[in-house]
């Protein structure tokens, strides 16, 4: 386990990307959603591995991008702020009705994060669409629910971002970072 590596999971549009950017601003190594990169990629190259059109393929990408990441973020001293972990790969499989495949599972136990995890809860204020991000508020309210339950069946403790702007959050996470 990795006690110097913290996530931030939650749905889409509740702030995280934001948060993280804040965050590398001010000078914390921050890691960013692998997810948002590998659909640029996917779009750039005609590829199909999309969260909508293949979505175990997504998934297969979004953790061999993580895995490394984390062994990457490994050499790193101090705090390590991710933008979603690798449970959060186990959510969406869960949440698309996939079957999980038992490599994601040893992934998800095997490669630890901080105990505490953050949380961004559902924000109607804050939430938008775009070309990356096509989910509705709905799914963006039962991405959230799927994270919380998918990190707290990992053993993991879940800290709520409270719904503040994002320099608020930043020093929340700060503060916390420094307890």
């Amino acid at each position: 386990m990795s006690d110097h590596f913290f996530v931030v999971t939650g749905g889409p549009g509740a702030g995280k990307t934001s948060l993280i950017t804040e965050l590398a601003r001010r000078g914390f190594h921050t890691i960013p959603e692998s997810g948002r990169a590998i659909i640029r990629e996917e779009r750039d190259n005609a590829g199909s591995a999309l969260p909508w059109a293949d979505r175990a393929a997504y998934a297969e990408r979004m953790l061999a991008r993580d895995l490394r990441a984390y062994s990457s973020a490994e050499a790193i001293p101090g705090p390590v702020i991710f933008d979603r972990g690798i449970p959060d790969i186990l959510g969406y499989l869960t949440l698309c009705a996939l079957p999980v495949p038992p490599h994601v599972i040893a992934a998800a136990r095997a490669t630890r994060y901080n105990r505490r995890v953050f949380l961004a809860p559902y924000w109607d204020d804050i939430f938008t669409q775009d070309a990356e991000r096509k989910q509705n508020s709905a799914e963006a309210e039962a991405t959230c629910a799927i994270m919380r339950k998918t990190y707290a069946a990992l053993e993991y403790e879940i800290t709520e971002l409270p719904l503040v702007d994002i320099e608020q959050r930043a020093n929340f996470i700060a503060t916390q970072l420094s307890l």
